[in-house]
């Protein structure tokens, strides 16, 4: 149970007016923002490849190969049906850490059931082809269970630890947030598994007596940020109901309290569970009151930017229209700065490239694809 000061330090770091600019950015402008290329339709994900080239997914169901300036060269054909539409559809893609090798990816969707109207999010893998214009050795690895009639919260944000396994966050569905308590449901978890599908022996419930042997961690809303941080470790961030987005370091085993504990309320307002903490739940490292609607994520593990952004988090902004710098240090989140706000962009997606610059993915009929460029 955390004492009423440590409850006043989070208030502290907590969004809208108490965010804490930091005096080092005060003094800066920040990076000058490129728009490479526009015209994207509800894309959601954008994963750079080792070549400084992209892959882009726009939610209903198709893949990009981008070239190193952000413009299309071509569609890769070979993507499974996705059930498009609400929040769902074609989501994360990540690039395999040896994809210069193997040229592979991950991505993950809403895919359909086999009952008229249900879906649940599935993990595929694929090699794109030498001819660079579809996908080949097409495998799913993981599918949610159980699958219901749903369009909304899917999470499915994927990274790879370096060890080579995939974990890969899961929703609650929205309409079913009592199952991320559950540990025979896969709703409102965060998942882990190795690259070939199968179940790493080291996971926390790999004997499956307890619970489903993928299960990493529980008690999550609708991660929709997912990325490890220069030292390894994983970071995630997660969606409130309003108020109450959350920053958090899921450890194995672990219940992160949804929707027991929150700091969000029902929509039109009304409390929610039993109030911010409760013994046996993880508190969050940072969260948001009221919401910024957090997607994507990534750390600054760069020189480009300087001494000041370098280990920082960034975290897109949908319903903020932003993007927030987290400062970090020994594990916890120590100040906070929005940029961009002024030009009202929904910031879907936030990656660092292999030039080691940050690219920005905006959501819409007409997304972008925007390159930070340091400021002299």
């Amino acid at each position: 149970m955390r004492t009423s000061l440590h409850q006043g330090w989070r208030c502290l770091l907590a969004g809208g007016a108490a965010v804490l600019a930091l005096n080092a950015a005060a003094q800066n402008s920040p990076p000058k923002q490129e728009v490479l290329a526009s015209g994207f339709a509800n894309a959601w994900a954008i994963a750079p490849l080792p070549d400084q080239r992209f892959v882009l997914s726009e939610r209903a169901g198709k893949l990009w190969l981008l070239d190193a300036k952000g413009q299309k060269q071509s569609e890769l054909a070979g993507v499974p049906l996705v059930a498009f539409g609400g929040q769902g559809g074609l989501l994360d893609v990540v690039a395999d850490s040896q994809f210069a090798s193997n040229r592979r990816i991950y991505f993950c969707y809403s895919e359909p059931g086999s009952e008229a109207g249900t879906n649940s999010t599935a993990l595929a893998s694929a090699r794109i082809a030498a001819n660079e214009n579809h996908l080949e050795d097409v495998k799913v690895l993981f599918s949610q269970r159980p699958k219901i009639k749903s369009s909304a919260h899917f999470g499915c944000r994927i990274a790879q630890a370096r060890d080579g396994s995939l974990f890969l966050s899961l929703g609650d569905r929205f309409s079913q947030r009592h199952e991320a308590q559950k540990l025979d449901s896969h709703i409102g978890k965060l998942v882990r598994i190795a690259a070939d599908g199968s179940v790493p022996k080291d996971n926390p419930f790999a004997d499956g007596k307890t619970a489903l042997p993928e299960i990493y961690s529980y008690g999550h809303r609708n991660s929709q940020g997912l990325t490890l941080a220069p030292d390894g470790s994983l970071w995630m961030h997660e969606h409130g109901p309003q108020g109450g987005d959350e920053v958090n370091r899921p450890q194995p085993g672990k219940n992160y309290g949804w929707p027991v504990v929150t700091y969000g309320e029902e929509y039109g307002g009304g409390k929610i569970g039993e109030g911010v903490s409760k013994a046996g739940m993880e508190p969050p490292l940072h969260y948001w009151v009221p919401s910024i609607a957090p997607p994507g994520m990534a750390f600054v593990s760069s020189d480009r930017y300087g001494a000041a952004w370098k280990g920082s988090l960034l975290v897109g902004g949908l319903k903020s229209r932003s993007l927030s710098r987290l400062t970090v240090k020994d594990g916890r989140i120590t100040g906070e700065e929005r940029l961009y706000a002024q030009q009202g962009q929904r910031i879907r997606d936030v990656r660092q490239g292999a030039d080691g610059l940050i690219y920005l993915l905006t959501d819409g009929v007409d997304g972008k694809l925007i390159r930070l460029l340091p400021q002299p």
